[in-house]
């Protein structure tokens, strides 16, 4: 009979090989070969009539798991196998040497295997894991009988290789399970119905006191170990099992004849025969002593708990609390067990605490909160829920007193913010007025709805400076209300007047027909008025209006008293100073005269006091022509913010004209001087001085030009604007020694041809000097605003060029001397 030719390969995937080989590796016996698939490899040796058989796996190499006796032993690499043909279909070598498929095997070259037979070995209907094979030294043909009985022996090989696989993890399994048994220490019990034998394993027998000669085996051994006050139940819950065929379970205790008691947890399972009559009751029991000890250690501790511990089912019904849980809830537990969460706390449901609970239920995620629940709890609570498998428990703890206090640390954090913002705006003020008008608006909605702010003048006028208003649609009608009252009342509405704190009804017949109507529809309920206080007199009132249903609560008023007091005493220091600066400025322009007028020359001076400062100083300027002609321009700053400072610069402005009119001289023949007069006259004065004149030729007249000659001692440098705008600082940014140093100092000049239209602008150091910033920085900054302004009229120069570099409030004296040069006439 004709061989078969091999069956073509059959391609496999990368998983289907992974599966292939955990699989053939899962088969391997447990010993070296199976003794039964020994058996099968020498049958199908003596059946065939070869010299040996085997069956290998095909794992990493080739594994042998059984063989007939006369087949080699060990493991062969798969490179070097011909049972690895079985990959792809049955082996079918009738000559091995004459074969390409297996010449090469070392096996054959050896003349050990001369013919060969393999059919594959196959589990999940497609994955190969091994062979089964016989082979001969010598070559031989091979019938289809040949290969039909190789066949089946296979298929009985395979079902051999999967029991043992079976029996191996049935033994694995028993043994972990063994294992588990007793590290719970679990033991099992059989109870036969029929014969009324009940049977324990050791660890149950000592788990009841007894030992293998003392237990009798019945089920009146177990009656008598079970505590006496729980065998009724244990033997009710014994019977229904048996009788409704229901798994039983229970809990009982067992007192021991050393008196020691025991907690037993059992659980059991009856078993019926084909009639439906109960046989056999299975089971197993453990000691659960140190369980309910710790259950009992849990619940001490959760019933001393500072927090409110409460459990409910998913039905929101309640299954635990503590007694924390009973203060904060204010009901005993006896009403709360076992009813829902909803229908005993109605007032909860739609409230945070509802919504927080529903998500920890529905979502597993802890959920943490702090909210308000209304009455009848009425109370503040910080609540942090979980979900468990019977539902969902949550830890309450009131933070009443708690939210109380963050609220009054609030508040008392508002009112010292409102305070040291009133304090803010009150520091410094020299224009009183202007800046307590605006303390309507920071005490309004703070303080009040709405806030009407009275001053009284010096003269003893009464003026509304500031009204506000937290609703937009009444602000204009109670400005209209401040007016209106003032005019009803010319004299000073604080003196002699107590603070008023009453309903608007018993306020308006104190107010003019005009002004309780406007009272009226700003919507006003409440009204607080407090005067305003200074040292020795009143200085205005602060009326504070409520709308209906608020009240001013003792913590508003005090701080209503506060912002009165400290308004009042900020508004009589401010119009104190006010009038110190007015004595001041007068005393220090009376000291500046007016400038000369020359046909070709525009003067302008400007003079401003520091604003922090209620003094005379030390900045000067000066413009007078001298007995040839010339116009002299003295720019000067004493040392110091005091009457010595002024009255010193008065002396130097006095002995400096002297000494340039007495001289006719030039600008550093003045500055000597000076320094000599202040030497020989002990003019106690240290003083910056820069001195210049506008000189002309008669040829510079022709030609329409002017020199201007400078000198120095110390003095921020002159500017000159050209007439085409460009700007040059004049003798860079310091000048010689200051006046009142070393009366033998020697002065210098310089010079400079001016074109008609050129500016020259002289200043103290008080319009480039600032406490944050350098005089690098300051004198930067003025040239820039002289090259924007340079096209103004002067006037407007010297205004807009003091507005944008003082912004009002100047840190120091500022003393301003520019001179623009026009066109001369002819003759």
């Amino acid at each position: 009979m004709t061989e078969s030719p091999p069956a073509p390969p059959s391609p496999s995937t990368p998983a289907q090989d992974r599966d292939r080989l955990a699989v053939a590796r899962r088969l391997e016996p447990a010993e070296e070969t199976s003794p039964t698939l020994d058996a099968l490899s020498e049958l199908a040796a003596r059946l065939m009539r070869v010299r040996a058989a085997h069956v290998c796996l095909l794992t990493d190499a080739e594994a042998i798991a059984g063989r007939s006796l006369t087949t080699p032993a060990g493991h062969r690499p798969l490179d070097d196998s011909i049972c690895r043909l079985a990959l792809d279909g049955e082996i079918v070598v009738p000559d091995a040497r004459a074969d390409a498929r297996t010449a090469g095997v070392s096996l054959v070259a050896e003349g050990l295997i001369g013919s060969f037979l393999g059919t594959p070995l196959v589990v999940d209907d497609d994955l190969v894991v091994g062979t089964f094979c016989v082979f001969d030294p010598e070559p031989r043909p091979w019938t289809d009988d040949d290969r039909e009985t190789l066949r089946l022996l296979g298929q009985a090989a395979v079902v051999e290789l999967q029991h043992a696989e079976l029996a191996v993890e049935y033994e694995r399994t028993r043994l972990r399970w063994g294992l588990a048994i007793e590290a719970a220490e679990i033991g099992s019990f059989d109870w036969d119905l029929q014969s009324g034998v009940l049977a324990w394993d050791d660890r149950l027998i000592e788990l009841f006191g007894y030992d293998a000669a003392t237990f009798d085996r019945s089920i009146e051994g177990f009656n008598d170990r079970v505590h006496p006050a729980d065998l009724p139940r244990v033997s009710a819950a014994i019977a229904r099992s048996i009788a409704g065929g229901e798994d039983l379970e229970m809990e009982y205790r067992v007192v021991l004849p050393t008196g020691v008691t025991r907690w037993v947890r059992a659980r059991g399972k009856p078993l019926y025969d084909a009639a439906g009559v109960p046989v056999r009751l299975l089971g197993a029991a453990q000691d659960s002593t140190d369980q309910r000890d710790r259950e009992a250690l849990v619940g001490r501790v959760l019933e001393a708990m500072p927090s409110a511990m409460v459990s409910v089912d998913r039905r929101w019904r309640f299954t635990y609390l503590n007694a924390e849980a009973e203060r904060v809830l204010g009901r005993p537990r006896a009403e709360l067990l076992g009813g829902a969460l909803g229908e005993l706390f109605p007032a909860g449901v739609g409230t945070p605490f509802e919504a927080g609970f529903r998500r920890a239920m529905e979502t597993g995620e802890p959920q943490t909160l702090e909210a308000y629940h209304p009455a009848p709890l009425d109370v503040w609570l910080e609540v942090r829920a979980w979900s468990t498998p019977e539902g969902l428990s949550f830890v309450l703890r009131d933070v009443t007193e708690r939210r109380r206090t963050q609220e009054l640390a609030a508040r008392q954090a508002q009112r010292l913010e409102l305070l040291a913002q009133v304090g803010a705006e009150l520091s410094g003020t020299v224009d009183g007025a202007a800046v307590i008008g605006r303390l309507a608006r920071l005490v309004v909605p703070a303080l009040a709805d709405g806030c009407v702010v009275t001053v009284v003048d010096s003269s003893g006028r009464v003026r509304d400076v500031g009204t506000w208003h937290a609703d937009p649609g009444h602000r204009a009608a109670l400005e209209r209300y401040g007016r209106a009252r003032v005019h009803a009342r010319p004299s000073s509405p604080g003196a002699g007047v107590g603070v008023v704190d009453r309903a608007v009804g018993a306020w308006t017949p104190d107010l003019p027909p005009a002004a309780g109507r406007l009272l009226a529809e700003v919507d006003v309920g409440h009204v607080l008025a407090l005067p305003m206080r200074g040292h020795s007199s009143d200085t205005g009132l602060l009326s504070l209006l409520y709308a209906p249903g608020r009240l001013p609560t003792d913590e508003e008023r005090q701080t209503a008293q506060d912002v009165a007091d400290r308004t009042g005493l900020a508004l009589d220091q401010a119009q104190v100073f006010g009038r110190q600066r007015l004595l001041a400025e007068g005393l220090q322009r009376s000291l500046l005269t007016e400038p000369p007028e020359p046909d070709d020359l525009e003067v302008v001076v400007r003079y401003e006091p520091a604003a922090e400062q209620a003094q005379v100083g030390g900045d000067w300027y000066d413009a007078f022509l001298q007995p040839g002609g010339s116009m002299m321009l003295v720019i000067g700053d004493v040392a110091g913010h005091d009457t010595q400072a002024a009255a010193a610069m008065g002396q130097l402005r006095s002995l400096l004209r002297g000494v340039a009119v007495y001289s006719d001289a030039g600008p550093a023949e003045v500055l000597r001087g000076l320094d000599r007069a202040v030497q020989v006259l002990d003019v106690p004065a240290l003083a910056t001085v820069a001195v210049a004149r506008f000189e002309q030729t008669d040829e510079e007249v022709a030609r329409g030009v002017t020199r201007l000659v400078w000198s120095n001692a110390g003095h921020p440098p002159p500017v000159v604007i050209e007439p085409d705008g460009t700007l040059r600082l004049l003798g860079g940014l310091t000048g010689e020694l200051l006046l009142g140093v070393d009366p033998d100092t020697r002065r210098t000049e310089h010079s400079v041809v001016l074109a008609r239209g050129s500016t020259v602008v002289l200043y103290t150091d008080g319009l480039v000097e600032r406490r944050d910033a350098d005089l690098d920085h300051g004198l930067a900054v003025l040239t820039d605003e002289l090259t924007r302004l340079a096209h103004l009229p002067l006037d407007q120069l010297c205004d807009q060029l003091l507005d944008h570099l003082l912004q009002g409030r100047p840190d120091d004296d500022v003393a301003l001397v520019a001179v623009r040069l026009h066109p001369q006439r002819d003759g």
